[in-house]
This record gives C-alpha cells, sequence and structure tokens, in this order.
C-alpha cells in the first residue's frame, strides 16, 4: 500500500501542483475540486488512515492544514472552510494514504452538507455511554 498515488506525488514520479512543502508534508491542489483552491495535505511518511496515524504526525498534517486554510482565506478570499478526512472504504476514503482536504467555501458556493437525522427515543444515551467507558 505504501506506493499510492500521494507516495508518487510525493517522489515527484507523478505531477501535482504543489503548494507547500516542509519536512514532514506536502500540500497539493485537489485534481477534482470542490472549489477552486481545494487542496490535499499529506504526511510524506506513509500512513494509511486516522487509524494508523501516529499523534505526532497527526498534530503535523493539522498545523500544515491550518496554513493552507489561513492562505486560501487570505489569497482567495474564501470565507471559511471545510476540513474533510475520509478513512476507510465506507467514508469513502479513495486513496489509502492519510490526507486532509482543505475546501475553500463562499457564501451560496453550491456546495451542500447533508445533516443527520435525529436519534430514537434512548438510543444517543447509550452509544454516549458506550463511548464513555471505551474512552476511560
Amino acid at each position: 500500500m505504501e506506493d499510492t498515488i500521494f507516495m508518487k506525488i510525493i517522489r515527484r514520479e507523478i505531477p501535482a501542483d504543489i503548494v507547500y512543502e516542509d519536512e514532514y508534508t506536502l500540500a497539493f491542489l485537489d485534481v477534482k475540486p470542490m472549489n477552486p483552491g481545494h487542496t490535499l495535505v499529506v504526511p510524506k511518511k506513509f500512513v494509511r488512515n486516522i487509524f494508523d496515524v501516529d499523534d505526532e504526525t497527526l498534530a503535523i498534517v493539522m498545523r500544515t492544514a491550518r496554513k493552507v486554510a489561513l492562505a486560501l482565506r487570505e489569497t482567495l478570499g474564501a470565507e471559511g472552510v471545510n476540513i474533510n478526512n475520509n478513512n476507510e472504504l465506507a467514508a469513502g476514503q479513495i486513496v489509502f494514504h492519510y490526507h486532509i482536504h482543505i475546501i475553500p467555501r463562499f457564501a451560496n458556493d453550491g456546495i451542500v452538507l447533508q445533516h443527520g437525522k435525529p436519534y430514537p427515543p434512548g438510543e444517543s444515551a447509550k452509544i454516549a455511554s458506550k463511548l464513555r467507558q471505551a474512552l476511560t
């Protein structure tokens, strides 16, 4: 799995519009952007997804994501950003190399976020109890 398209971009084997690079991360424009400026941030070391990323790498990637978000606001006039991360096939992960999407947002840009549905009575309390138990 370490030979992902993102590893090929990191190794400069295939082209990408790179917007930022440091020792640990690479940021480049998404080839199918939701809005102009839609950027992906990846760690240079291979990590499959959120279930495998170590705390240090996660923090480094998020610091880079923040830099990119600020630059999108400053240079493109983004009024906001969505920061998204898909993990495993069921959640829409296509490239199995940890990455963060930073999507610049503008009023009336046509991107619609889906809203959830309410819990059946008593269900949220059961789930919250299970999560509290797992997190302690």
